[in-house]
């Protein structure tokens, strides 16, 4: 820890541990701030966790949604680049969170090797992520149901003027999350059952309808875009060099990779749950890398069904795996894909309010947002404060605001948080070379720059308006870092007194 008030001051790592109550959970814990998270999660809650967020909207929309924009059946190497990439990103937050086992996931890490604004920085953007995340699959939830069961359009679905099924499912989600960790791993892992019992009945049954014609070209030819699409709309990368913007071709896979990578985000919410985990270094590698594993072979083999299936022309774009099993005359399978869908994004929601208040309570525990608002409950064991103001922002966003075509805000702040975590890696490693890591990211440094790297250049494929909206929400976050949580950070109050 730098022993001054510099905003790139350092967290000890024997602080994080001490009040997490040390490596496996043993110790007191932080007998001075709100309280400590219980350990009650083994490997195949975590596993249930991770392919809860990570099987959902990706599965059920963007499918269809990239394949008939910018890749056809080429989406297919989309998931295939974008699960890589996460993988890479996996493997460090593995040795981070093995070697590191707390709340905060990548705000922690951080805040122990690259400083506290960079950790508030990660902090402020995951806050982002996961209530964005949760607000749009919200929607998307309210509107498979309305679909599903013939609900009024006037509560449900895009239609409305005030989603009132986006917010029910919300709060109804919320209470849970309130409630505790082992009651929202019960909920996730039935609803986990279902879904991935459905995606694997999508693989066998649609693969009896796949036609090689329609997979010819696997990478349709480039094209410009629609007239109109340019400027703001168009990717970094193309805007920086003057590139005219084309959809379909290898551009178009990369672009459809970037887009994509929102169904992968939300796989290091497993990371945030280290806290609650009973053997951190055995667990946490195991859960975050057989989330992506599971995951990647999933989201491969249903892209690649649903294009063979269907002209990706044809695709529909909202409810793409549905829509194509209808087209093949077995509408009755639809069925079974809507009922998956609804309970695939029912555990996107809930896993995504848990992460979010796991992040706050961190971020409270260390005094840079008011600590109060970061306490444990006596008797659930969760930062309930915290987790209920964030429902709260969740409903609301979820309730007035249509937030589809933010997707790429939500991929830009992931991305973002998975450079930091594989910069942080080797900085550990020189910083505390002594420090126990009971899973080791393998030919580090390669792994994690090659992570850094590929996160990087996944960024420039996503348009100027989303690095726009996303500087935003930068600036605004520095604003509130350096008007209260820089001067009520608990590290500046031992700077404070040893002066």
């Amino acid at each position: 820890m730098s022993d001054d008030h510099s905003v790139l001051r350092t967290k000890p790592v024997e602080d994080v541990l001490a009040q997490a109550g040390g490596p496996e959970g043993e110790g007191g814990g932080d007998t001075q701030g709100p309280g400590r998270l219980n350990r009650r999660l083994g490997p195949f809650s975590l596993m249930g966790f991770g392919i809860g967020i990570v099987i959902g909207t990706g599965i059920f929309t963007l499918t269809g949604i990239e394949a008939k924009n910018h890749a056809g059946p080429g989406v297919v190497i989309s998931f295939v680049i974008a699960g890589a990439v996460s993988l890479l990103a996996a493997l460090c937050y593995s040795e981070l969170a093995s070697a590191v086992p707390t709340a905060g996931s990548a705000y922690t890490y951080a805040y122990a090797t690259i400083g506290e604004v960079f950790a508030w920085i990660i902090g402020w953007d995951l806050i982002l992520e996961f209530a964005l995340g949760a607000a749009v699959v919200a929607r998307g939830w309210s509107g498979y149901a309305q679909e599903l069961f013939d609900l009024p359009t006037s509560i449900f679905g895009e239609e409305s003027v005030v989603n009132l099924g986006a917010i029910a499912i919300v709060l109804l989600l919320g209470v849970v999350a309130v409630v505790g960790i082992r009651e929202s791993a019960r909920v996730t892992n039935t609803l986990v059952v279902v879904k991935v019992a459905v995606c694997v009945f999508v693989i066998i049954a649609g693969a009896f309808y796949v036609k090689a014609a329609n997979l010819t070209p696997f990478i349709p030819p480039a094209q410009p875009v629609k007239e109109g699409t340019s400027g703001l709309k168009q990717p970094v990368s193309q805007a920086l060099f003057g590139i005219e913007p084309t959809a379909f071709g290898f551009a178009g896979v990369l672009t459809a990779a970037a887009v994509v990578f929102f169904a992968y985000t939300g796989f290091e919410a497993v990371a945030n749950l280290g806290e609650e985990t009973k053997k951190p270094s055995r667990d946490l590698p195991l859960g975050l890398l057989g989330t992506l594993g599971i995951c990647t072979l999933l989201y491969v083999g249903v892209s690649f069904v649903i294009t063979g299936m269907v002209p990706f022309s044809q695709l529909n774009e909202g409810a793409p795996i549905a829509s194509a099993f209808e087209a093949v005359g077995a509408g009755w399978a639809s069925v079974l894909v809507s009922i998956a869908a609804v309970a695939g994004l029912t555990s996107v929601i809930l896993v995504d309010i848990v992460a979010m208040g796991r992040i706050g309570f961190s971020m409270g525990r260390d005094g840079l947002i008011p600590r109060s608002v970061a306490e444990v409950h006596p008797k659930w064991g969760t930062p309930w404060k915290i987790t209920m103001m964030t429902i709260v922002l969740v409903a609301v966003l979820a309730g007035f605001v249509p937030l589809t075509a933010l997707a790429d805000l939500v991929s830009i702040g992931t991305l973002f948080a998975f450079v930091v975590v594989s910069i942080a890696v080797p900085v550990l490693r020189r910083t505390k070379p002594d420090l126990p890591r009971p899973f080791r990211t393998p030919f580090s440094p390669v792994v994690p720059a090659l992570s850094a790297l590929a996160c990087v250049y996944l960024m420039t494929n996503l348009s100027v308006e989303t690095w726009l909206r996303f500087a935003v929400w930068m600036v605004l976050g520095f604003l509130v870092y350096f008007l209260y949580g820089r001067k009520h950070a608990r590290l500046n109050a031992r700077a404070d007194s040893a002066a």
